[in-house]
């Protein structure tokens, strides 16, 4: 699967020039790359070359489009920080399924499991929902999204739903 971790890796490989580049899926099998060089510009030749490239090498149930990395703010891209090792790890991984998924997600989360529920394919849209025996607080929930947002491939979303059942 190409998660947002591996396709920046393989676009900084391939176009070393370009200092910042950041992917964001931004619609359904959508999926948007910003870049810059060390001019903070993004030349017509770049834009080109990274549409091919990402048609060709990146995730092929995705349309890309190219941008210039100032869009970034006025599209409201979450800020790309640190992750623990488990998840960097997993999204290079390029053998990524969703039982990878939901392993490490697991492993990381010891009060409950998440769950797949199920796939809507036209809506590029993955359910899944995390049962606990005491609730998750906001900073869990947040760190949860934050997780599968760098492990799900590009161009998908995800809900999560919460069910706490009481001891």
């Amino acid at each position: 699967m190409g998660t947002r971790l591996l396709s920046e890796a393989l676009v900084r490989e391939r176009f070393p020039h370009l200092r910042y580049i950041r992917i964001h899926t931004s619609n359904r099998h959508l999926a948007t790359i910003y870049a810059w060089n060390d001019q903070l510009q993004l030349s017509d030749a770049d834009q080109a070359d990274l549409r091919r490239f990402a048609a060709d090498y990146l995730a092929p149930y995705v349309c890309f489009r190219v941008k210039a990395y100032s869009m970034i703010q006025e599209e409201s891209v979450p800020p790309a920080g640190e992750l623990p090792e488990c998840v960097e790890r997993a999204a290079m991984n390029r053998g990524l399924d969703l039982p990878g998924i939901l392993g490490v997600l697991n492993g990381m989360f010891e009060e409950g499991e998440v769950v797949f529920d199920r796939y809507d394919a036209a809506r590029g849209i993955v359910y899944l929902s995390v049962h606990t025996q005491v609730g998750l607080t906001e900073i869990e929930r947040e760190l949860l999204h934050r997780y599968l947002y760098e492990l799900m491939p590009l161009g998908s979303s995800f809900e999560v739903a919460f069910d706490v059942a009481l001891k």
